[in-house]
């Protein structure tokens, strides 16, 4: 299935979704179903101008259709933090969050706050900006009658490695960019996990979601020996790798998870190829996503 095919028939009239990672890709096909089905959409992105082409591309396409641009680097907290208060003042009432970006298998590197970059990125950006915009999420419910939702783009790499509690910045052990990568796409399930308990009561519903592999340019950091290492951790499921997704077809399962009515009784969970689908115990497990939640809000609280 594609974009189009699964948001068919939705009216997201009234509904503002912000989308990260809009420059391309994924990020840029899920603003521009969203926006089809009528919703107003922020483009989230590091690159501004880049999402501003693509805003610019959806207006063309579809001339009612409302976009902007929101500037958001999910590497550096301060960015976060400003993007948070920008959108809180576009839109104190937000319907669907879209937490598309992120960075894979790249070299060793830190974030402007520090952290190990791929879990900075993939995890702690994105759970300051979903802990940041939790107000604007909760008042988007109360005033649709409907449940805010917030779908995140994890990965099956999550299945090879859980998240290291004790060391998730790699300051004492070896640096492994397959294992920061799936640690950090374990934490995106078990941030879901948590925001799931937590959101309930708030009308925020929170799912997680395999795209599938599509060529993008999140592989740009890959080598040859990397693809030679991801079969060897898919090898049971040969055609994870092999089965390439055109880009449509990998959105769909982020805009599935963000548009189904028939989900609203399986917020906490994981989807994979337009289905619900299971993940591993390390990622799902609610203790331990409690124990994440506490530590990513002592890594992000702002030092004295």
């Amino acid at each position: 299935m594609d974009t189009d095919e699964v948001i068919a028939g939705i009216d997201l009239t009234g509904r503002v979704a912000l989308v990260t990672g809009t420059t391309g890709g994924l990020g840029a096909e899920t603003a521009r179903a969203l926006a089809a089905a009528g919703a107003t959409v922020l483009l989230a992105a590091r690159d501004t101008a880049a999402a501003g082409t693509v805003a610019a591309g959806i207006r063309e396409r579809f001339p009612g259709a409302t976009v902007d641009v929101v500037g958001l680097d999910l590497s550096d907290l301060g960015s976060v933090r400003a993007a948070v208060r920008a959108v809180a003042e576009r839109a104190p009432a937000l319907h669907l969050l879209i937490n598309n970006a992120g960075v894979m298998y790249t070299p060793f590197g830190r974030t402007a706050d520090g952290f190990e970059s791929q879990f900075g990125t993939n995890h702690l950006g994105h759970f300051a900006l979903t802990t940041g915009l939790l107000p604007a999420l909760s008042a988007g419910a109360d005033r649709s009658g409907a449940a805010s939702r917030v779908v995140t783009v994890s990965s099956a790499a999550h299945h090879a490695y859980p998240a290291d509690l004790d060391d998730p910045n790699f300051e004492r052990r070896e640096y492994d960019k397959f294992a920061s990568y799936g640690q950090s796409k374990s934490a995106n399930i078990l941030m879901t996990v948590e925001l799931a308990a937590r959101g309930a009561e708030r009308g925020i519903h929170a799912y997680a979601v395999h795209p599938g592999v599509c060529a993008t340019d999140l592989s740009r950091h890959m080598s040859r020996e990397d693809f030679a290492e991801m079969r060897k951790l898919t090898s049971r499921n040969p055609s994870a790798v092999t089965a390439l997704k055109t880009i449509p077809e990998a959105a769909a399962t982020s805009v599935l998870a963000a548009t189904a009515p028939d989900l609203t009784t399986h917020s906490g969970g994981y989807l994979a190829d337009c289905a619900v689908a299971q993940a591993s115990p390390h990622a799902t497990d609610p203790a331990t996503a409690a124990a994440l939640w506490g530590l990513s809000e002592r890594l992000i609280a702002p030092s004295s």
